[in-house]
């Protein structure tokens, strides 16, 4: 495979499908009002999405054990493509999410196997940089995705967001010349695995997103059930070798602290930008592009550094500054709104560091049958840190209602600095139980 060239093309598919995550959340006030619906019908078309997406992304990552990748990725796409074009044709509410449901089947593809992709085939000492380039394009579509999703809605419609999403459907046929061409595995699929994990993590993510005890015991449940059922089965959905493995639970909580504290910001800027300094939706979304584009921009050689003088060093590197950012904001909110533009010029390209990081390090410390299973869980896990981050920080708003804005976010980033914390420490106990073991294979 020449990763030189697919590499390059996966992280533009990347770009296209995460910023379709992102360009939909502008353009709820003009969907509410052509299609007369409440903000609660609204939020599914954002939160519903983004439920699907974490859970194709993992059913990828694992199916990729057994299916070859390039068929994989042409189901995915395909499906991601034609639910865009009935996007595009929706003139109510029941056929715009049904449209965007679909396209979260489809879109957990790219992130998923784009993942695998590079653990499998590129070689040790490129990895980092592919990886990196992946995470870049995903970097870059969190700042434009507002932004060109502004644009869009404002001089065209929120119809036409779905033909930007369109743009994957020639991806197909170029990545499947490029691609290996695999043997499909003849081991029978763990379908009852499957469906409890789906079951799991979707009544756990709605449980989070709507405060529902009902969903929350039904998670709970699902997830007894699913731990009991992966130590019967010969060949589970999701291998129990993984959480026997203490190094992977302590990057599995680090991924999923990176997407508390990603998600929690991208959440609470913009709030903070319009209810603290009048910022308008448009001056919103410009003041957090420079650090998407800077962070896109830096991935280029953090990549190769990572390929050079390993992970730990840029993982130590990106929560100190993450902190930095942090602590800056929780300092200065109050002074200007360009604090905050300051400090995500600082954070974007941290965060971006931090989740490439431990990839390659989840990449070099699973045996190759483990990755695809691995992996998935890892963005899982990420997808999960991201919806409850932004319960909780609306329930912290809600909480402080007698305060003045500024001093209730104020409040929530000084507890996100705790995260950062807790994460940071976790990558201390990490780094000290691989050293017993480099020090064995030095002897």
């Amino acid at each position: 495979m020449k990763d030189n060239v697919v590499i390059p093309v996966w992280s533009i598919g990347t770009f296209l499908v995460v910023m379709n995550t992102t360009m939909f959340n502008v353009s709820l006030p003009e969907i509410m009002a052509q299609l007369h619906i409440s903000a609660g019908f609204a939020s599914w078309i954002v939160s519903g999405y983004s439920i699907g997406f974490a859970l194709s992304t993992i059913i990828f990552s694992r199916l990729s054990d057994f299916i070859p990748i390039r068929k994989l990725l042409a189901i995915g796409l395909s499906c991601l493509g034609v639910s865009s074009v009935i996007g595009f044709m929706a003139q109510g509410f029941d056929m715009l999410l049904t449209a965007r449901l679909l396209q979260s089947c489809g879109a957990g593809a790219m992130p998923g196997l784009g993942m695998v992709l590079a653990s499998r085939y590129v070689p040790f000492e490129r990895r980092g940089r592919a990886i990196t380039m992946i995470a870049s394009g995903s970097a870059l579509a969190f700042g434009v995705g507002p932004v060109a999703g502004g644009i869009i809605t404002e001089f065209f419609g929120w119809q036409e967001l779905f033909l930007v999403t369109c743009l994957v459907i020639p991806l197909v046929p170029v990545l499947w010349r490029m691609l290996p061409k695999e043997e499909q595995s003849k081991v029978r699929f763990d379908l009852f695995g499957a469906a409890l994990i789906v079951v799991t993590a979707t009544a756990l993510l709605i449980a989070i997103a709507s405060l529902s005890v009902v969903f929350l015991i039904i998670g709970i449940a699902a997830a007894i059930i699913l731990f009991r059922h992966l130590y019967k089965v010969k060949e589970p959905f999701i291998q129990p070798l993984l959480f026997r493995n203490s190094g992977y639970r302590k990057l599995i909580f680090m991924a999923f602290s990176a997407f508390v504290l990603n998600m929690s910001m991208l959440f609470l800027m913009p709030l903070v930008l319009a209810n603290g300094f009048h910022k308008s939706a448009a001056s919103v979304g410009l003041m957090i592009f420079p650090g998407a584009i800077v962070s896109a921009f830096l991935m280029r050689y953090v990549g190769r550094w990572i390929d050079r003088f390993g992970n730990m060093r840029f993982l130590l590197a990106g929560h100190i500054l993450m902190g930095l950012s942090l602590i800056l904001i929780s300092l200065g909110i109050h002074m200007s709104a360009f604090v905050l533009t300051f400090a995500y010029l600082i954070f974007a390209p941290s965060l971006s560091t931090i989740t490439s990081t431990l990839s390659n390090e989840v990449s070099r410390i699973l045996p190759k049958e483990q990755i695809g299973s691995g992996m998935g869980l890892s963005q899982l896990s990420q997808y999960m840190g991201g919806s409850f981050a932004v319960a909780l920080c609306g329930l912290l708003i809600v909480w402080q209602g007698q305060l003045a804005p500024l001093f209730a976010y104020q409040h929530i980033y000084m507890l996100l600095v705790v995260v950062l914390l807790l994460s940071l420490f976790t990558m201390w106990r990490y780094t000290k139980s691989k050293q017993p073991l480099k020090n064995s294979l030095d002897s």
